[in-house]
């Protein structure tokens, strides 16, 4: 007899589509430990959990942007600025950890409540909005800066510095715990539930008596504060303020949201499964140096993963059809 249940596969196929990221992560762990024997130890774990700390913040914050169906391309130039104003007012201006750290974390804001207001309230296209704040960003930074690096010592220390025992850094446990929230937010609050249903159908939700500007522009908001918390793990980690860096970071964080499966066009997208892309995406620059791969074929490489994975993504619906289909024909007919 057929199950009356509905939703069977609507309800796990998100826990499917997990599975099948942890099982492409765990084939490039087998494959690049077959390849250089020094992949399968303790040491390449612990340097890819440390060093995707600020990736890791930056792609959660590009992924509730692209849930509501926009885009934000200043993240890494919001996060070099960030980093340096963190770095002059520990360096020049003698301020404190706490203070200084707060005011990183107040450009990143800033930043990010700029590009939200011109995108939601002056009906500009975020790409347009957000590619303008790229320059913006970058020209303030090497501009607050004489384009000149800021060393601060070992002030920041404590947030790189490796927990005892397990070996990761205060920064990775800490991004760990925010993907955690992010994705609370994203599931189980009524916020989160609007995101998707403005990136979903806008019209909609404006018809059903609900204001989707506010919706729209938290991400936004939130996207660059993240960038600042990503500017905070970074400085930490390298212990300089370089107005250089991070460039091209926001390519990096839509990658690693491609490949959990976000949809570009808004309205669907999981913090877990970005999570596992940041992995993924990490697993494999780290196994490419290993095995002694160029740099220019680490990007050829990673790219072409990248258009995998929004292949596979785009046509996954009608392929999941197809097997069903295939599988409804070759079963017998059910008797009740």
């Amino acid at each position: 007899m057929r199950s009356n249940k509905p939703g069977f596969r609507a309800r796990f196929r998100g826990l499917g589509d997990v599975l099948g990221m942890v099982a492409v992560l765990a084939a490039l762990v087998l494959l690049f430990g077959l390849l250089s024997k020094h992949f399968l130890t303790a040491q390449t774990a612990r340097m890819i959990a440390n060093h995707t700390a600020d990736l890791t913040v930056v792609a959660v914050g590009m992924t509730l942007v692209l849930v509501i169906g926009g885009i934000d391309l200043s993240v890494g130039s919001v996060l070099a600025l960030s980093g340096v104003a963190i770095g002059i007012a520990l360096e020049d201006w003698k301020w404190g950890v706490t203070a200084s750290i707060l005011l990183g974390l107040g450009v990143g804001g800033v930043c990010g409540l700029i590009n939200g207001l011109v995108t939601v309230y002056g009906s500009i296209p975020s790409f347009i909005v957000t590619l303008g704040m790229l320059e913006v960003a970058r020209g303030a930074a090497y501009l607050v800066t004489d384009s000149q690096t800021k060393y601060f010592g070992s002030r920041l220390d404590e947030i790189a510095r490796a927990v005892p025992v397990i070996g990761v850094s205060r920064a990775s446990l800490a991004a760990a715990v925010l993907v955690v929230l992010a994705h609370l937010l994203l599931t189980r609050t009524v916020l989160g539930r609007y995101m998707v249903a403005v990136g979903t159908n806008e019209e909609a939700v404006r018809l059903s008596g609900i204001d989707p500007k506010p919706i729209k522009l938290i991400p936004f908001v939130l996207s660059g504060l993240l960038a600042g918390l990503g500017a905070l793990f970074q400085v930490a980690q390298v212990t300089t303020a370089d107005p250089n860096g991070a460039v091209g970071m926001e390519l990096g964080a839509i990658a690693a949201v491609v490949i959990g499966g976000t949809s570009l066009m808004g309205g669907r997208g999981s913090v877990l499964r970005t999570f596992l892309g940041v992995l993924i995406i990490a697993t494999l620059q780290q196994g490419l140096a290993q095995i002694g791969a160029s740099e220019p074929s680490k990007r050829m490489i990673t790219g072409a993963v990248i258009v995998l994975a929004v292949l596979v993504d785009v046509h996954r619906g009608e392929w999941g059809r197809r097997i069903s289909r295939l599988w409804g024909h070759g079963r017998e007919p059910s008797r009740s």
